[in-house]
């Protein structure tokens, strides 16, 4: 089965050559989200916490546009600036889901896209 492209509005336009998300059979791909407005372009939030919620809205948006809902992540990867801010983030996180709660794994890197805090990606499933 060939890849198809997912796309909405309502999630940051790529900004370089990839795509918001892949879906090949069930299996649903989540490129990087970091904190950016869809509307504006713009990043959102100066803290931890609030960028966490601009990303995790994004990656629902994704998710909503080919009718999944956060339920439907299985594996998730997150990159933050310093996991200082780990336990900041995880009060955000855990608002988004509910028990079983997806694979995670957690890393700090250097830097980030537009020099954000946070960026995450996903896999979900479908149907």
């Amino acid at each position: 089965m060939p890849k198809q492209e997912l796309y909405t509005e309502k999630a940051p336009k790529p900004i370089g050559p990839y795509s918001q998300a892949v879906k090949v059979c069930n299996l649903i791909f989540g490129s990087g989200q970091v904190p950016i407005d869809p509307k504006t372009g713009e990043v959102v939030g100066k803290n931890i916490k609030e960028q966490t919620r601009r990303v995790m809205e994004n990656i629902k948006a994704i998710l909503e546009s080919c009718g999944c809902t956060m339920d439907n992540i299985i594996s998730v990867t997150v990159f933050l600036k310093d996991l200082s801010l780990f336990e900041e983030f995880n009060e955000v996180y855990k608002e988004y889901f509910k028990k079983p709660f997806p694979a995670r794994t957690t890393v700090e890197v250097s830097r980030l896209p537009k020099n954000v805090l946070i960026e995450v990606n996903f896999i979900a499933y479908s149907g």
